[in-house]
């Protein structure tokens, strides 16, 4: 790119997973194989929340007909901080010349509190960019961008009934013309609603068939997005993952104990400190007839957190004959300095495995935005990473 050979940002925590009130430190480096004009170079810290969709809506009839877009939308901003580091905003007037070579320019930001976690959902995100600019005068600028993510704490300890067990129980009937057929009942337990991801959802379930039909089964973990735009709505859902059983045949019972469902990297629930974007999670046991007909659907809700239950803990320390005091407190995202715990007045459980951070589990999207160039450098295909406790391990308790 003519004399630019690099731009580009780097944080000092390379996996750049922060929880909000942290200091994010890194620098900007620029390097120029021949000399630039330019006014200034500066960075834009930037946090946000973002819902935009479009609905078909058409009045009138015949040829008077006609079909409409509507643009729903929403924005929640928590912080945009504009930073020069060289040039005009430093008091150097509108004409700098910047020599070849390299050139870096280290960096603060202090992130506010009470941020939500950041969430990538197609018609609506929470995301938290850093951008450098080189604005040159009459040309078009030079751009870079570093995507980094937030990690708002949930403690299940602090969430009514997250340690108690749950369950539901329904039922349908079958019509095949004039004939009513026996019922189709379903049934599934929980022996509590709050997990994190990495935990294995353990559950019972208990399916009569006394219909003709024969009935597959599956259980499934879902995620349930309401956007919220200043006039509108908008429900989406999407399927986690599952784990499938046998077809059950006409007037048999099949109970299931002991199976489990492995929570993968996921953005905690209800996305605290959003008002614009509501995350939900359930548990749901679907019984699908053959033939035409409606599926039977026993959903929970369940609870997924960022620090654990302190009583699943202490099973899982139980169990590998460790011990240790104090609530459970979920570790510093990884980092060359270690950080304060994130709970105030809480005592690490030195025992506890601390948490890797994953990428979620829905992948990469790109997260150009409307001020991004198509020659902005950068990470453009971005997924958050979300805490993921792997406590499969013995040794990790020892």
């Amino acid at each position: 790119m003519g004399k630019l050979r690099a731009f580009y940002i780097e944080l000092e925590n390379p996996q750049g997973v922060f929880f909000a009130g942290q200091i994010v430190n890194g620098r900007l480096v620029v390097e120029l194989d021949a000399e630039m004009k330019m006014r200034e170079i500066r960075l834009t810290f930037k946090g946000l929340a973002y819902v935009h969709w479009t609905e078909q809506h058409s009045t009138g009839s015949g040829k008077n007909r006609r079909t409409t877009t509507r643009h729903y939308s929403a924005t929640e901003n928590y912080f945009h901080q504009v930073v020069p580091v060289f040039g005009k905003g430093m008091g150097m007037g509108d004409d700098n010349r910047l020599p070849p070579g390299q050139h870096v320019y280290p960096f603060s930001f202090q992130l506010p509190p009470n941020l939500p976690s950041s969430f990538e959902g197609g018609v609506g995100y929470v995301r938290y960019t850093i951008k450098g600019t080189i604005d040159k005068p009459w040309k078009f600028d030079h751009t870079t961008k570093r995507p980094f993510t937030i990690i708002a704490l949930l403690d299940l300890n602090t969430q009514p009934n997250a340690a108690s067990g749950t369950h539901n129980q329904q039922n349908k009937f079958l019509c095949c013309l004039c004939c009513k057929s026996g019922p189709i009942t379903g049934m599934l337990r929980l022996d509590r609603v709050g997990y994190v991801p990495g935990e294995a959802i353990t559950f019972q379930a208990e399916i009569q068939n006394m219909t003709s039909r024969v009935c597959g089964t599956h259980v499934k973990l879902s995620m349930t997005t309401i956007f919220h735009a200043t006039s509108k709505s908008k429900t989406t859902s999407n399927e986690i993952t599952r784990v499938n059983h046998p077809d059950i045949q006409p007037g048999d019972t099949e109970n299931w104990s002991g199976d489990r469902l492995v929570i993968p990297p996921l953005p905690p629930s209800f996305l605290v400190g959003c008002r614009i974007i509501d995350i939900n999670y359930c548990l749901e046991l679907i019984v699908d007839p053959s033939g035409p007909a409606i599926d039977l659907h026993v959903p929970l809700l369940i609870i997924i957190g960022t620090i654990p239950l302190q009583s699943v803990v202490q099973q899982y320390q139980t169990q590998y004959g460790v011990s240790a005091t104090g609530p459970p407190a979920l570790p510093p995202p990884p980092g060359p300095e270690p950080s304060a715990p994130p709970m105030g007045g809480a005592s690490p459980m030195m025992n506890l495995p601390p948490p890797s951070y994953s990428e979620c589990v829905f992948g990469k999207t790109n997260i150009r935005e409307e001020d991004d160039s198509e020659h902005t450098r950068g990470e453009m295909d971005y997924a958050p990473a979300y805490t993921y406790y792997d406590w499969s391990k013995q040794s990790q308790f020892k």
